[in-house]
């Protein structure tokens, strides 16, 4: 029994070891190539989109890759924890797509995107409670002028709640891991477009349908700086029907997007 439970310890500390890799390796990448084009390659031609307009000190991005690195253990450990339950039976994962179909497959992405969105709006004004703000949301807010690596700047309790999705998603519905994974890919990039500063979408954007959906970086950029409203992750459906958009939301929007163009000093 002794050797057994050693074996399976070894087991998932292995598979721990490969999902922080595997999390890391992704996180690295995006924020890694949104700071080199946005902070490094382009800056100077990008400068008058950006949100607030000045650099983020660069003890801010010491701070924020340094809360990563520390949410990335935590988010493999929550992802090994959430496979190995699933290869006990104890989910609803499934390991062949052939079992559902490829219809299922897709459509349990766009649902997987839907209740991550859901769960990181809920949880997040959650986080927001005085009571709770502190211990739990405080570190992701010291970035009032966030760069791409505040993406996963988390307090260790925040980094619990938000891998939460993990084991949720694979409990409510029946998932391929690779279905999570585009999930998770989906989750990754728009985490770290929110975060670059920069607004990328188009000034019509804001007067048409798309604009009631999508949420954007100025919307995520605002909560940074005015610490409540806009608590939406990749939709602004909650926000809207909840009526916790900041006022100056859509006013904020149209006045990145209609700047001249303005060049970075330094």
């Amino acid at each position: 029994m002794l050797a057994a439970f050693r074996l399976e310890s070894l087991d998932f500390l292995r598979l721990s070891t490969f999902t922080t890799v595997e999390v890391g390796a992704r996180y690295f990448l995006f924020a890694g190539i949104a700071w080199v084009l946005g902070y490094l390659v382009f800056r100077r031609r990008w400068f008058h989109r950006k949100i607030i307009a000045r650099l983020p000190h660069s003890a801010d991005v010491r701070r924020e890759i340094g809360y990563s690195v520390m949410t990335l253990f935590i988010f493999g450990l929550m992802g090994a924890g959430t496979i190995y339950l699933s290869k006990l039976g104890w989910t609803r994962m499934y390991w062949r797509p052939d079992e559902r179909g490829w219809a299922w497959f897709w459509g349990s992405v766009v649902c997987g995107i839907v209740l991550h969105d859901t769960y990181f709006y809920w949880t997040h004004r959650l986080m927001h409670h005085p009571k709770l703000f502190g211990p739990f949301h405080r570190v992701h807010h010291l970035s009032t002028n966030p760069s791409p690596w505040a993406a996963y700047s988390f307090a260790p309790l925040e980094a619990v709640v938000e891998a939460g999705i993990f084991p949720l998603t694979v409990c409510v519905m029946p998932i391929h891991p690779l279905a999570f994974g585009v999930v998770m890919l989906w989750q990754i990039t728009f985490n770290v477009l929110g975060h670059t500063g920069y607004e990328f979408h188009p000034r019509w954007l804001m007067d048409s349908f798309l604009g009631r959906i999508l949420n954007t970086p100025t919307n995520h950029v605002q909560h940074h700086e005015k610490m409540k409203g806009n608590y939406g992750l990749y939709f602004n459906v909650w926000d809207r029907l909840m009526g916790t958009n900041h006022p100056d939301y859509e006013a904020r929007f149209r006045e990145v997007t209609t700047r001249p163009k303005m060049e970075a000093a330094g």
